[in-house]
């Protein structure tokens, strides 16, 4: 065998070398579905297996990861994220060196259940303001949360919450010049078929549930929330 046939690269070694040059590049960004085991053969003129061994190379060294069923993907790029007594979702993403976005899903008034009336220090049946949203860094979805306002207690909060960017300014709006986080509980929960689709991974995945409290100045409660973190996008840090 001639030198140069020796020395040759493997086809499935020069296939990964491509999808890495193509990821590093920013063709497939993290979170980005690839294009189909058969899309690649036909693109690099190769067999299945070829592209199925070119990929686990990739997955080895954690460029991508296949869901069976759902295909490969790149790989998402974690966010270190602090649940203290100030939690801010712009200053959190900031820190953390990533572009932070708040996508509102849907804004409404409805009466509370037993459990978020105690939380909020409301009789039941109370009206609260349900604000849904889509947390996002770097465009890519990482977060699905549900925050409850005491409508009694923070007239005006619904208006505020569609005219201002984020939670923070909505309150400061509404008189509330400052809150701290009284509670955090955390808990791992699977995703369901609504929370899966926002955040573009499969029905049955993990999460991680974050319940919490905010209060203002004189120990108020004004938010009871519900934020369920992608498992794989997001490192949860506590700290004061």
């Amino acid at each position: 065998m001639s030198p140069s046939r020796q020395s040759r690269t493997p086809v499935w070694l020069a296939i990964a070398g491509t999808l890495r040059a193509d990821i590093s590049e920013g063709r497939y960004l993290p979170g980005d579905r690839l294009p189909t085991e058969a899309a690649l053969a036909e693109r690099f003129g190769v067999n299945r297996h070829t592209v199925r061994h070119a990929i686990s190379k990739l997955v080895d060294e954690g460029l991508v990861r296949s869901r069976r069923g759902a295909g490969s993907f790149v790989a998402a790029t974690t966010t270190d994220y602090p649940i203290g007594e100030r939690v801010r979702f712009h200053e959190n993403l900031l820190a953390a060196g990533r572009r932070p976005e708040r996508r509102v899903l849907l804004i409404e008034r409805r009466a509370s259940t037993g459990g978020e009336a105690r939380a909020l220090d409301i009789a039941s049946g109370a009206p609260v303001c349900s604000y849904h949203g889509l947390s996002l860094a770097d465009g890519q979805p990482i977060a699905v949360f549900e925050s409850l306002f005491p409508l009694d207690r923070l007239a005006g909060i619904e208006a505020a919450l569609l005219e201002n960017n984020g939670v923070t300014a909505a309150l400061a709006a509404v008189g509330v010049a400052d809150y701290t986080r009284a509670s955090t509980r955390l808990t791992a929960v699977s995703a369901n078929a609504t929370q899966a689709l926002h955040l573009h991974i499969r029905e049955g995945d993990p999460l991680l549930k974050s319940t919490g409290l905010n209060v203002d100045g004189t120990e108020r409660p004004v938010e009871y929330g519900r934020t369920f973190f992608a498992g794989d996008r997001v490192t949860l840090t506590l700290g004061r």
